[in-house]
């Protein structure tokens, strides 16, 4: 089922996704080498409850984190630990929901621990530009397997990956709602766009092959040949001529 939300519904939707803006753009003063992933994951949850929200992620299916704090060639899903303490040159990706009023915003960033190689810095802006070649096409009547091949052809210049497991998605009520959004696909083909849509548009990068594996934790993503992984993610309306990205601050 494709949702298209009202105005009101997109306005909760908003104000959910300003909370996501906010968690994301003020974590960066926290992400330094000595810290842990459960010092980052308290703090989430402490600017959460100052917005008047609640992490999505905490309890969803079980997981106990309020964040998915991610390392290195951890690509999703990184549980927070007191034991995975960031070192300088390390790069980190915050993927967070927050719920407020019943809807949901979604967002991902990752983040540069330290001074970083460049061979960092180049993932990181790859995921970026990924979503933005990808949501520069978004508008009604736009097919998903234009947006996923903006996705994959990015990381492909670069010499990149996108993983097949995992998607972009709806939202709104839900965390994961309909239409799936893949990293990869084929121009004309999917869902059609419509005005009033909300969806989350997410690069995941991988630095060299496809292939991933899942930790013994059920969560964990981790790429199969060890490189570095990047992710950008933001909740996006569909609006009556293209666009607007709800989980950045001006």
């Amino acid at each position: 089922m494709i949702n298209i939300k009202s105005p009101r519904e997109i306005a909760l939707i908003k104000e959910a996704s300003r909370v996501v803006a906010v968690v994301l753009d003020e974590m960066r003063a926290y992400i330094e080498p000595g810290v842990s992933t459960a010092f980052l994951d308290a703090k989430v949850r402490e600017i959460t409850a100052r917005e008047g929200a609640t992490p999505g992620e905490l309890g969803y299916y079980g997981y106990p984190g309020a964040v998915c704090a991610s390392v290195n060639e951890c690509i999703l899903h990184g549980i927070p630990s007191e034991k995975k303490v960031l070192r300088d040159g390390d790069i980190i990706t915050l993927d967070f929901v927050a719920r407020k009023n019943g809807y949901c915003g979604d967002g991902a960033r990752t983040y540069p621990v330290g001074i970083v190689t460049e061979r960092a810095k180049r993932m990181i802006s790859i995921a970026e530009e990924s979503f933005y070649n990808a949501v520069s096409l978004v508008k009604p009547g736009v097919h998903v397997g234009d947006i996923s091949h903006a996705i994959e052809e990015t990381a492909k210049k670069y010499g990149c990956s996108v993983p097949r497991e995992f998607t972009g998605h709806g939202i709104g009520r839900e965390m994961h709602e309909d239409p799936a959004i893949p990293c990869y696909g084929n121009p004309g083909q999917g869902p059609v766009l419509r005005e009033g849509m909300t969806i989350c548009i997410e690069p995941m990068i991988l630095e060299g092959k496809p292939a991933v594996r899942v930790l013994k934790d059920g969560w964990t993503v981790l790429a199969k040949d060890g490189g570095l992984t990047s992710h950008y993610e933001n909740t996006v309306v569909v609006t009556k001529d293209g666009y607007e990205i709800l989980t950045k601050q001006d």
